[in-house]
Order: C-alpha cells, then structure tokens, then sequence
C-alpha cells in the first residue's frame, strides 16, 4: 500500500547516523507528548499518526507518516527539549532510531547536510500552516474537504472510477484531521455520497469530483509536495 518517498541526496545522509532498528506495533505510540525529546526516527515500514491530545481527550490529527518520512522532536540544539506531540503506531512496521546528540554533531560538522536539512523543515512549517489556515479559515466543512484532497495526494491513486484512497480511515480519524466531532464528519460525508462527490465501500473512500471539493474551499492549487497529510 504505500510508497517510499525519496529523501534529497544530501539528507539521505541521515541514515548515515543510525543508531539501531526498532520494530513498532500498532496501537502502541513511538513517543508521547511530555516526554524526553532524545530520539528522532525514519520510517523504514508501517504508518504512524502524529497527533496533539488535549486533556479532555480531544485530539487533533497533524501527519500520517509512512516508509521514508522523518518524524521526531526538531528542536535540534535546545537542551532537555520535549516531545510536542504523540505519534501512535496505525499499521505495524519498523523505524531507524537517530539519536538527537548525534543528529546534532552530523549537522555543525555537514553543511550540505544541514543547508538540506533547513530546506526540508522549512517545508514542513509550510504544510503545518496551510493545514491550520484551512482549519481556521473555512470551517468544519472546509475542513474535511481540504483534509480529503490532502489525503487525496498522499495516498489517492487513479481508477475508472475516480481516485480510490488506499489508506482506510474511520469517520472518526477524519474527524481528528479537522478538530471536529465524528457526528459532524458523518453527515458532512453522507451529503457529499448523496451528491455524488465521492463514495465509500467497506471503509475505503472513492473521490468522483475532486474539482468540486477544491471549488468549494477556493483552493489555491499549493503544489502537491505541500498539500499532503504526510
């Protein structure tokens, strides 16, 4: 099901700072959030969800990583830094563990390395804020179609029918993506099937009308590498 993403050439050289291996089960989590930021990870197999828990037990759906992703703590040369948010194991696989001391000798030492490095984060920044704008400015219904074409992107593939989006996802995980309830989620999906936008068979999702969505939230047409959920 999923596709290993290329890293530049430079910053493949992470790997060169491998520690070791760990598999990962599903339903377990990587890190927590509150936890001590000493390790950051490649996905070498499986899928991880990134995510921010508030204490009423809310939560709210940042990235889906999978095979090639970089994902961790990045407050790279801050003493004693914590996780900010929680990456629980969706499908079962294994990561690349980089410890961050290391990480950090690599990139004073690599400026290749570290200029690539810049160049990745500042793109990460980038999909983080167009996801909060989406939230923020188009509210739960553009919230969920932008959450669609995101998904759309990073794990959508083309048929006869239309794009099938291969990563099954419950009404509630969509809702997690919007920071909304899954009631909300529902009937927002049941318009969109009586409508003939899109069409759901046993959990996997069919996008008909993806230019429907993207009118409906005045989408800005962010290249491909930016509107993603991954």
């Amino acid at each position: 099901m999923q596709s290993v993403k290329e890293m530049p050439v430079t910053l493949s050289h992470l790997f060169d700072t491998v520690h070791h291996i760990r598999k990962v089960e599903k339903g377990t989590f990587l890190f927590q959030e509150g936890s001590m930021a000493d390790e950051l990870y490649i996905i070498q197999s499986g899928i991880l969800q990134i995510s921010k828990i508030i204490p009423d037990g809310r939560e709210l759906t940042l990235r889906m990583c999978s095979s090639g992703d970089f994902v961790g703590e990045l407050n790279l040369f801050s003493p004693s830094s914590r996780y900010l948010l929680s990456a629980r194991v969706v499908e079962s696989g294994e990561v690349a563990v980089i410890m961050k001391d290391t990480l950090e000798e690599k990139l004073s030492q690599n400026l290749a390395l570290s200029f690539e490095f810049i160049k990745w984060m500042s793109q990460q920044y980038r999909k983080t804020q167009t996801k909060f704008r989406d939230l923020v400015l188009h509210g739960k219904k553009g919230a969920l179609y932008s959450t669609l074409i995101r998904i759309t992107n990073s794990y959508g593939i083309k048929t006869n029918k239309g794009i099938l989006i291969e990563l099954p996802l419950t009404n509630q995980e969509l809702a997690n993506f919007c920071g909304t309830s899954r009631e909300v989620v529902n009937r927002l999906l049941s318009d969109l099937r009586k409508g003939g936008i899109l069409s759901i068979d046993k959990g996997t999702i069919t996008i008909h009308d993806l230019a429907y969505l993207k009118r409906e939230i005045d989408c800005e047409d962010c290249p491909t590498e930016i509107c993603k959920v991954d």
